[in-house]
């Protein structure tokens, strides 16, 4: 979830991963994490991305390494996995059928927070579902597919910490990860209320909980389902707690580029059917109420009658639309 304007990219490129296989027989490849579409792609780039995939026989799916239960790397740095991870390939399985290419393949470009934006506006990623947020800022940057979660920001700390919400972080240091949302409203807040919090921004969820847990912060600010997620990863899950009044309410989707309804038509259309068919909840149920990779821990984070409504009735709308 981010919400930021956007300076031209600098980003240095990471170094491609092997290839490794994909389900369903795809090859697939880890692209750069900073950009550098092939020469197809850049022909393509400038036409619809059906167009796109189709010219280079490639869709190239952007992934995050650190959302879990969304988008993450657990055991095989090849190969992300996932709640959202999973409705991306079903969106692939769609594809192949749209275009008849049976054969089509998949690369995986890692994203951050902070870069997800401008590689999906420029054409190096296709599709990025993992846990951005739809909202109207956004909207004027990138499409979105209906929605497929939705979360609530919170706060995590440690039980022994006596910090319940919001105003018991006066004095303390608080992390949230940088470009995100939850940081936008946490600098808000503190400064409107004259908080005295000291808020610093981390590089990723990863770096935010590690800093809670080598004592730099006295919490961690970010979607609710994020920090049960970073919990489950933890050490000791006990010894965390998620607390404090939801400072707003949000909605997560596949982002695509811009102006491109047919290629949004079989996004929606793919998710619509996991919806329709009962398949999300057997979803939702192996992501957020069994043991997960790598540590075979358990969210244990129930299906929110919000979340019910989005299945029950698809959409794409902003939560602060």
């Amino acid at each position: 979830m981010l919400k930021q304007n956007w300076k031209p990219l600098g980003l240095a490129c990471l170094t491609a991963f092997s290839l490794a296989a994909c389900g369903g027989g795809d090859t697939t490849a880890q692209a750069p994490a900073g950009g550098g579409a092939s020469a197809p792609e850049q022909a393509a780039a400038g036409g619809s991305t059906i167009d796109k995939i189709k010219q280079s026989g490639t869709v190239v799916l952007g992934h995050r390494d650190a959302s879990i239960p969304f988008s993450y790397i657990a055991d095989n740095p090849n190969q992300p996995i996932g709640y959202a991870h999973d409705l991306q390939l079903k969106v692939v399985e769609a594809l192949k059928t749209h275009l008849n290419m049976p054969d089509l393949k998949v690369r995986y470009n890692l994203v951050t927070s902070q870069n997800r934006i401008p590689l999906v506006v420029n054409g190096t990623v296709d599709l990025e579902c993992g846990s951005t947020t739809n909202n109207v800022e956004r909207q004027q940057q990138v499409q979105f597919s209906n929605n497929f979660f939705v979360v609530g920001t919170r706060l995590l700390a440690d039980k022994a910490a006596g910090i319940q919400d919001y105003p018991d972080l006066k004095g303390k240091t608080v992390v949230t990860t940088s470009g995100t949302t939850s940081e936008r409203l946490l600098k808000e807040y503190n400064d409107k209320n004259q908080a005295g919090i000291n808020v610093i921004s981390a590089k990723d969820h990863g770096e935010s909980f590690l800093m809670l847990q080598n004592g730099r912060a006295q919490a961690f600010m970010m979607d609710d389902v994020l920090l049960a997620g970073a919990r489950a990863k933890a050490a000791d899950p006990d010894k965390w707690e998620i607390v404090g009044t939801p400072m707003s309410y949000e909605n997560y989707g596949c982002m695509m580029r811009k102006g491109d309804a047919e290629f949004q038509k079989v996004v929606n259309d793919a998710l619509n059917e996991v919806y329709a068919s009962g398949e999300i909840n057997t979803l939702y149920k192996q992501w957020f109420e069994s043991p997960i990779p790598p540590k075979n821990s358990n969210m244990e984070f129930p299906m929110s009658d919000e979340m019910k409504a989005i299945i029950a009735n698809p959409h794409d709308k902003a939560a602060d639309e």
